[in-house]
């Protein structure tokens, strides 16, 4: 089969080349991939900025596909079955935080960013019918991700004031269609503003454009503070959330991207009851109740653009610069 591949040995890091399949085992299925996702772990993969990287592993966390042959002990009534994938592997029995043995489909198991993947059957949920393959293929770790974010470490209540930070990436589009579908009163911020837009098109009541260095006051100006923001970049910005929270408020967030802060106003922390709360991907239980909101609301994700396989580097740099609003998707080729 073909598949994308990590290489970094070349100029681009990554390989759309042949890959020989193996046998299954007891309990897993084969799934033809329909469609397959970018996630920025990809990305960071391809930058050499994941640790335990290894050259030939499939990439790709995101998928859905039709269950084409079962392992030994498999229900037969999966056959041909069309289903998403939860990528996160070995969560644990801790609904509080993954165990030691937390893995994630695309390193350094292989992933999705192939023309069929084998994994456990308990990984493998029925395709929401509302859902293209496109839009099916962008919901797992990224709508995991924020379900988890929003709904169990923020408590987030119906009537309460969201911010999503960094509006228009994957995680957050999900969190913001999320919080208006448990009834939150919605705000975003981004440095885009036809991502902006996108987000008041959805329903958010505003949006903060974070390099206004005026933000901050017009946030509290107009809005007084925030129950709970959702945030990816920490660094300095962090400093920044603090001062928009509301006393008794939580910042949850999910990632990086900006490294460490130089400083944490503490003082403001501890006066206000501020809760900041770090997060990533979800249990089993995360990840039926997200299936469930979707479901249950006709949530659909915002797919960016599509790609074929063979076009993975383009699809990859589109990520790498940031001009997605939404999730990128690759297809495998059709004959």
């Amino acid at each position: 089969m073909k598949a994308i591949t990590l290489d970094q040995s070349t100029e681009e890091k990554i390989n759309y080349t042949e890959i020989q399949t193996r046998m299954l085992n007891p309990g897993e299925v084969r799934i033809l991939i329909k469609a397959a996702a970018l996630n920025h772990r990809d990305e960071w993969c391809r930058q050499g900025l994941y640790p335990n990287l290894k050259d030939g592993i499939i990439l790709g966390s995101d998928g859905a596909g039709i269950i084409t042959e079962l392992g030994e002990g498999v229900n037969p009534d999966f056959l041909g079955k069309e289903v998403i994938i939860n990528p996160a592997l070995n969560w644990g029995q801790n609904q509080k935080a993954q165990g030691s043995d937390f893995e994630i489909l695309g390193m350094p198991n292989h992933g999705t960013l192939a023309e069929s993947i084998i994994v456990p059957v308990d990984r493998v949920h029925s395709k929401p019918n509302h859902l293209s393959w496109e839009e099916a293929a962008a919901l797992p770790l990224a709508g995991l991700t924020a379900y988890r974010a929003v709904s169990y470490q923020g408590q987030l209540q119906k009537g309460e004031t969201l911010l999503v930070t960094g509006f228009g990436g994957g995680v957050a589009q999900f969190a913001a269609q999320f919080g208006l579908a448990l009834g939150a009163k919605l705000y975003v911020s981004s440095s885009n503003p036809a991502k902006i837009e996108k987000a008041l098109e959805l329903g958010a009541i505003k949006g903060f454009n974070y390099q206004d260095h005026n933000w901050i006051s017009q946030a509290q100006e107009s809005v007084g503070g925030f129950d709970l923001i959702i945030d990816s970049a920490a660094g300095d910005t962090l400093n920044h959330l603090v001062q928009v929270v509301k006393p008794g408020g939580k910042i949850v967030f999910f990632g990086a991207t900006l490294g460490n802060p130089s400083k944490l106003e503490a003082r403001k922390i501890f006066w206000n009851q501020i809760k900041i709360i770090g997060t990533t991907m979800g249990s089993d239980e995360d990840f039926k109740g997200m299936l469930d909101l979707v479901k249950n609301h006709k949530i659909k994700p915002l797919v960016d653009s599509v790609f074929t396989f063979d076009k993975a580097v383009e699809a990859f740099n589109r990520m790498r610069d940031g001009k997605q609003l939404g999730k990128i998707v690759l297809v495998p080729q059709t004959s």
